[in-house]
């Protein structure tokens, strides 16, 4: 049997797990998928372990994806482009492959399994921390109109879009594409697809965003799901948008890192399915 593993802080409540063990059950590959909790500070020591005691890859969840990416040897353009990583793979000389699934995943839940395009439309994209950083360069693929990016501190939102900006893969993209960066408060304009990137919904925070930037019919995207989610359901319904949780981003990210794992695609949308039911 090959071990993955999630690694993160907190990782007891990851559905990974679960997961994966239908990945590998429907797509008959045999590997065994667990938790491992890294200490705040101990993140780099956690995987040395992990590695050494024979694991094959892992997924790397908060606060961990920027250390996961300094330390690999090697990383996808996406990952490069996030400078972030969530999911990490172990070759045969123990060197260390990076790659960034989430903001595949995202995109192909709200075009694919929610059945939203997001070409030519407004998408408000709240956060600039590491799933911020993940999402950024798939939002920006999947040709929107105009991208803003708001974080709390401003600082770090121009910082993550002047960084996309001057890079080199998306001259091209963003001849098409406004890409800017604004405080919260004060957001001019409304918005077809607003992204909750943020831990709002995980301190059971209050929604960092009013609410007059949704159009009538707006996607409102948590990446939280389950309880954590609910509160930005509840605000995004009563103010006339439609709210999705992340649950199929955790699971379309999941396959994307399978993929890359095993270069097997599991059945995804089945998967989706089920977890679906079984949260219910």
């Amino acid at each position: 049997m090959d071990h993955y593993c999630v690694l993160g802080n907190p990782v007891a409540h990851s559905k990974s797990p679960a997961i994966h063990a239908r990945f590998s059950e429907l797509t008959g590959q045999a590997m065994v998928y667990s938790r491992q909790l890294a200490p705040l500070d101990g993140f780099a020591a956690t995987l040395r372990a992990w590695i050494a005691g024979g694991g094959r890859g892992c997924n790397v969840t908060v606060p961990f994806k920027f250390e996961a990416f300094n330390l690999a040897g090697t990383a996808s353009e996406r990952a490069k482009l996030a400078q972030a990583a969530n999911t990490l793979k172990f070759s045969g000389d123990r060197q260390l492959e990076a790659d960034n699934t989430d903001g595949v995943g995202l995109v192909n839940d709200i075009q694919v399994n929610a059945g939203v395009s997001l070409a030519g439309r407004d998408i408000l994209l709240l956060g600039a921390g590491g799933a911020a950083a993940g999402v950024l360069g798939p939002l920006l693929a999947a040709r929107p109109r105009r991208l803003v990016v708001a974080n709390r501190t401003h600082g770090k939102a121009v910082e993550l879009v002047a960084r996309h900006a001057a890079h080199p893969s998306l001259q091209q993209l963003l001849q098409k594409t406004e890409l800017l960066a604004q405080a919260p408060q004060g957001l001019e304009g409304d918005f077809d697809v607003i992204i909750n990137a943020t831990a709002s919904s995980l301190g059971g925070g209050e929604v960092p965003v009013d609410a007059r930037v949704l159009k009538p019919g707006a996607l409102a995207y948590d990446m939280m799901y389950g309880a954590a989610a609910q509160g930005f359901a509840s605000w995004a319904r009563s103010h006339g948008a439609v709210p999705r949780d992340g649950l199929g981003m955790l699971v379309e990210q999941a396959a994307e890192s399978f993929l890359f794992w095993r270069g097997v695609r599991p059945p995804s949308t089945q998967v989706l399915q089920e977890m679906r039911k079984a949260l219910a």
